[in-house]
């Protein structure tokens, strides 16, 4: 089998727990990012030896809650942030595949992860605002099989053999979209995706799912690798989370749950993530709070204080 690209290796396949960050980072609520400032970040976390940079895909102004979210086009906005950076790794979490062609989408990753060296992961969602849906005269009652047949598109493109393109080439009349990858770009499944984990262990290549507290994100994990033996050999695929993180300026704060993450101290904050390894997860995403503290002074002291923490508890890395 080809080997994954360098993104998935330094980030999923690193032998120890990774942390990404969701950007833009510093974004205010209903307000487009500061370009500048995000790509001041952007090169500061590859500096410090963060594994990823994320973003979302939200191609319709819809509020969500009290949340709006104003994002640039995925693929351009990461396209931005690897022309100012050098090692760190890039990825959607996630764009939605049911609202997109899927030969677009794949033209897309293949050129991003081309222009990037090697450092594009392609995370996929199945969408869940009703409103995109009308607007894009898509079905959401369909979203389920429209993400498995685009999916399985999308794959046969992204496929660096020509046995795996057969799909593809079966739906073109046998020309690719452009010349396929040296190494495999991976794919994640993020969220459910209105699919089943077993269907999700035999056809993605790991699973980005949601911050829960310790014990039921445990039996998360636990229920993901009973996926794995029954359907994919006990291949290892690796568990993603995402993380809402509020840093407290006192390093010894204790944690304490908020929504869909923690606000804590860097000494907690490195006490879970400890756990959470153990527990089996390879990479978090971490979400930075809107708060009083600048994006770039807490990015500053996860870089400083927590990463090499984190690096001194490197395991095997997986095969």
């Amino acid at each position: 089998m080809t080997e994954f690209n360098r993104a998935y290796r330094q980030t999923l396949l690193a032998g120890r727990l990774t942390l990404g960050l969701m950007t833009p980072a510093a974004r205010a609520n209903g307000a487009m990012a500061d370009i500048d400032l995000e790509r001041r970040i952007a090169q500061r976390a590859d500096q410090l030896g963060f594994a990823a940079l994320w973003t979302r895909d939200v191609p319709v102004m819809v509020p969500q809650g009290e949340e709006i979210s104003v994002l640039d086009e995925p693929f351009l906005w990461l396209a931005t942030l690897a022309a100012s950076t050098q090692q760190i790794a890039l990825g959607t979490a996630a764009a939605v595949l049911p609202l997109r062609h899927p030969l677009h989408v794949a033209k897309a990753a293949l050129s991003l992860n081309r222009l990037s060296q090697d450092r594009f992961i392609l995370g996929l969602g199945s969408g869940d605002r009703e409103a995109e849906f009308a607007i894009f005269k898509q079905d959401i009652a369909l979203r389920a099989e429209t993400f498995r047949e685009r999916w399985n598109m999308v794959r046969s493109a992204l496929s660096p053999d020509a046995a795996g393109r057969a799909a593809l080439h079966e739906a073109t009349g046998g020309y690719d979209l452009m010349a396929p990858p040296a190494t495999r770009i991976g794919m994640l499944v993020v969220g459910s995706a209105r699919q089943s984990l077993q269907w999700t262990a035999t056809h993605s290549d790991g699973w980005a799912t949601y911050h829960r507290d310790e014990a039921r994100q445990q039996g998360r994990i636990g229920l993901w690798q009973s996926a794995l033996r029954e359907r994919a050999g006990s291949e290892p695929k690796p568990f993603v989370q995402s993380l809402q993180l509020d840093l407290l300026q006192r390093a010894d704060a204790p944690a304490e749950p908020i929504e869909l993450g923690l606000r804590t101290g860097r000494d907690a904050l490195v006490g879970y993530l400890d756990r959470m390894e153990d527990a089996g997860v390879s990479h978090v995403l971490l979400n930075l709070v809107r708060g009083p503290r600048p994006a770039m002074e807490v990015i500053d002291e996860l870089g400083r204080d927590v990463l090499p923490r984190l690096q001194g508890h490197a395991r095997a890395p997986v095969a």
